[in-house]
């Protein structure tokens, strides 16, 4: 049965928002967890390697399961795994249990991202200007809420299984509702093969990503202690260069579906490279307070829109899927988020910390350098 573009928009960002909700859930948890297992740092860095395990694992697999069965059941099977694997990560008593359990928890959530993406494309061909950034915001407001959730319940002293339990349950319901109105593809597809080698185009869509991606993750991971330790900030404002760039990522993807529409794709791209750039040089040239702020502030809305916009084009492909082409482009952007913290680290403990962070500089520089040569 075909319903109206709205239907599906508004099904889309519903499913959207639920994988958001999911994870930032998980996310608002790990200290509790943490201390319930007795971890150090240093265990739980290595307990929670398991995540991005469980994500690489999937990339391929997920691909080839959207275009063989389509990426509305892959969606629905997906986003109930994810949240009765946010429900066992709640009933995880052993470090291997949670080892375990969070590999599953990657594999669904990349599952969830390929499906839910390729859904999105369907969606988004439906309208005559690009809604993708739009529901990447959602996800990100989900961030929002799903950690303002879980400071509710560990203030009110909820265990973490009854918080997981209750997140779970909106999940499923969540999925039921959803399930009918949902872009039927039975992985039916007139594009192109499910697996073939990703062509020049597809490759540099992968490394516009790829670099943002770097700086993506080098800020979830180094902005408080950059903070901390660059810009001296006193306790209550470590996290303020971290809440500043959320906040902008959040922000710019609610306006970035109007910015392409009116500029371009390549044009964003180009200005969200140069406003990375900014951010960064700002942060290591005058770390003060203020100053730092505002560039992370910059970086946030620099990297808010290049992976929806990548995405968006990817699903455009005329040599893949939809589903094929956006796995392989996640597999080389998301490859960046991995080693993008890593690297940071070896750069610091080889030079200082603010040293790095023009490594971070260089990457939107090839991300402006990316995008103009590219043919989009």
């Amino acid at each position: 049965m075909t319903y109206s573009p709205r239907t599906y928009r508004i099904t889309v960002s519903t499913l959207f928002f639920m994988a958001g909700l999911c994870f930032s859930s998980w996310a608002s948890r790990i200290a509790t967890i943490q201390q319930s297992l007795g971890l150090n740092e240093a265990g739980l860095g290595a307990v929670l390697f398991a995540l991005p395990v469980g994500l690489m694992l999937s990339l391929p697999l997920s691909g080839w399961a959207v275009s063989k069965i389509g990426s509305r059941k892959v969606l629905a099977a997906s986003l109930t795994l994810y949240g009765l694997m946010l429900v066992c990560l709640g009933l995880a008593n052993s470090v291997t249990l949670l080892i375990v359990c969070l590999i599953f928890f990657g594999m669904a959530s990349n599952a969830v991202n390929i499906s839910v993406n390729t859904q999105a494309v369907a969606t988004e061909n439906l309208y005559p200007k690009p809604i993708m950034a739009s529901f990447h915001g959602l996800w990100s407001l989900a961030g929002f809420v799903g950690a303002g959730i879980g400071t509710f319940m560990i203030g009110n002293n909820v265990a973490t299984l009854t918080h997981f339990l209750i997140i779970g349950g909106i999940v499923l319901v969540a999925v039921g509702i959803c399930w009918a109105f949902l872009h039927d593809d039975n992985g039916k597809s007139e594009r192109g093969p499910a697996f073939v080698k990703p062509d020049k185009f597809l490759i540099t869509l992968g490394a516009i990503a790829f670099c943002s991606m770097i700086i993506e993750g080098a800020m979830f991971d180094w902005s408080t202690i950059y903070f901390k330790k660059i810009v001296g900030a006193e306790k209550g404002w470590i996290g303020a260069g971290y809440t500043a760039g959320m906040c902008a990522m959040a922000s710019g993807r609610f306006v970035a579906d109007w910015f392409s529409h009116k500029f371009g794709l390549k044009r964003t791209l180009q200005i969200s490279g140069l406003l990375s750039l900014s951010g960064c040089m700002i942060a290591v040239i005058f770390p003060i307070l203020i100053p730092a702020m505002l560039g992370f502030l910059l970086i946030g809305a620099g990297i808010s829109s290049v992976v929806p916009m990548v995405y968006s084009a990817a699903g455009k492909s005329e040599t893949m899927q939809p589903g094929p082409a956006i796995a392989a482009v996640s597999t080389i952007s998301f490859t960046g988020f991995l080693i993008g913290p890593p690297m940071i680290g070896f750069i610091a403990e080889a030079s200082n910390l603010k040293i790095s962070f023009l490594f971070l500089a260089a990457m939107a520089v090839c991300v402006i350098v990316f995008t103009t040569r590219a043919k989009i």
